[in-house]
């Protein structure tokens, strides 16, 4: 057979070999994120033990399960139901104290008095009495309803940050969840890559073996399939270092092996306009509505230390028996039972200032709350419209990887055809693999990075 005849009869069988790798590149990516298998001559990446088959994951399989693992939805539920607590301790001060006293006195001489310290009853009586007392109050002018109201104020400010929070662990997994069937796809390409590359380093290596090509090409063949070994090394690494980050967020303390499944639903535009979804954050957004209820309950906490100028009054009761006692002359000082009644009016009249500068200080913090608002709704309003335009300009670059995906190819059929025919060096080759490479990845990538630009628009506008 001549040398030409030889030439012909190679390239067209690994001609074919590589047309049917790079015919429909759209259709090399697989749906569910196998691990494609490593190649011969490529060295394995160090792959986590498994048992069994893989189960298979949703992202609305792993919502509910980091929704039921981690660590931070707990956090925050255990801080709102303890936020709840405040509210009945806050509550306490409408219902009576009741306590009872054991009192049992017997004085180092008779007639011996207290004679510094406050006013007091200067005789010291030997008695032993047991007795029950009672405090009710009657009106603090409104302090204890504020301070109630501030209490159940901020119980729902928490139970707003367990709801952003538990929007944070979704939005999470959702980044987590594509970003490892990205990595996958990519996986898939970096296999695929190292696939192509090593039939046309055969291919050259044959017609150098045949003095048909120099070694030269050989060199440049073998250096874009080490390239290719390198890609799907990294490939492998990134798609086990996405695993290790899904299941942390999905809160397992060690990495789980899934079988992710892509959503079949199809791939929408994103909304027209921005104002739209700006108002919807103003009314959905969790963090909204907890920081709204935090300056609600610093305005009633600002009445409440006002009201500390204001009197209090209380009903007092008590009740008891002396069985023993010290008499004078056959005649005791205590009768056996005694009981009083009374209302104790709580007048302030001069603490040196405290209670306005108590007042003053809520005030200020109050007036904080409401710039702290105002800012987080500046802040909400500007990641709305920068996710929005993220969501546009990730759902343009579909079809643009579309576009460069076919041109690459066709670029690389046009390349090997007039490789082939000796009209290009190997450099023209392998410059338009690359090519095709980048577009593969990039092509990969583009879907995947639409639904995370999706979900983090659906996280900024609380939407379901």
């Amino acid at each position: 057979m001549s040398k030409t005849a030889l030439l012909f009869a190679i390239s067209l069988a690994v001609t074919t070999s590589i047309a049917a790798q790079t015919t429909n590149p759209t259709a090399q990516y697989p749906q569910a994120p196998s691990t494609p298998a490593t190649p011969a001559q490529t060295p394995p990446a160090p792959q986590l033990p498994t048992s069994g088959a893989l189960q298979r994951l949703t992202v609305q399989d792993a919502e509910a399960l980091a929704l039921k693992n981690n660590p931070q939805i707990s956090v925050y539920h255990l801080l709102s139901l303890a936020s709840g607590q405040v509210t009945r301790e806050a509550k306490a001060a409408y219902y009576p104290n009741v306590y009872g006293s054991l009192t049992a006195v017997q004085p180092k001489d008779e007639g011996s008095r207290i004679a510094a310290g406050y006013l007091n009853n200067p005789i010291v009586y030997q008695r032993a009495a047991g007795g029950v007392a009672l405090a009710q109050l009657i009106t603090d002018f409104g302090r204890t309803n504020n301070l109630v109201a501030t209490a159940t104020l901020r119980a729902k400010a928490a139970d707003m940050n367990a709801t952003a929070t538990a929007d944070q662990i979704r939005l999470a997994v959702d980044q987590a969840f594509y970003n490892a069937l990205q990595a996958n796809a990519e996986l898939a390409v970096a296999q695929q890559t190292v696939n192509a590359r090593q039939a046309v380093s055969d291919q050259i290596t044959a017609l150098y073996n045949n003095k048909l090509k120099s070694q030269v090409d050989v060199s440049f063949a073998d250096a874009n399939l080490a390239q290719a070994k390198l890609l799907l090394l990294d490939a492998q690494n990134t798609y086990q270092a996405a695993l290790s980050t899904l299941s942390a967020v999905l809160g397992f303390p060690t990495q789980q092996q899934y079988e992710l499944v892509e959503s079949d639903t199809q791939l929408t535009p994103p909304p027209d306009a921005v104002a739209p979804l700006v108002d919807q954050a103003f009314s959905n957004r969790p963090e909204i509505a907890a920081q709204s209820y935090e300056l609600q309950a610093s305005q009633r906490f600002q009445k409440a230390e006002r009201d500390l100028l204001l009197p209090s009054i209380q009903a007092l009761g008590v009740v008891g028996r002396t069985p023993a006692s010290e008499s004078v002359a056959g005649i005791s000082p205590f009768t056996s039972w005694y009981g009083a009644v009374g209302v104790n009016v709580n007048i302030p009249i001069f603490n040196g200032f405290l209670y306005p500068a108590r007042s003053r200080e809520a005030a200020f913090r109050s007036q904080a709350e409401s710039e702290r608002l105002r800012d987080l709704k500046d802040s909400i309003a500007n990641d709305v419209r920068t996710s929005w335009l993220n969501t546009q300009t990730a759902y343009s670059r579909i079809a643009v990887t579309q576009q460069f995906v076919d041109q690459t190819t066709l670029a690389v059929d046009l390349s090997q055809t007039r490789y082939k025919l000796g009209l290009a060096s190997i450099v023209e080759l392998t410059q338009a693999q690359l090519q095709q490479t980048e577009a593969l990845i990039q092509f990969a990538a583009a879907k995947y990075q639409y639904r995370i630009a999706q979900a983090v628009l659906r996280f900024q506008i609380a939407a379901p």
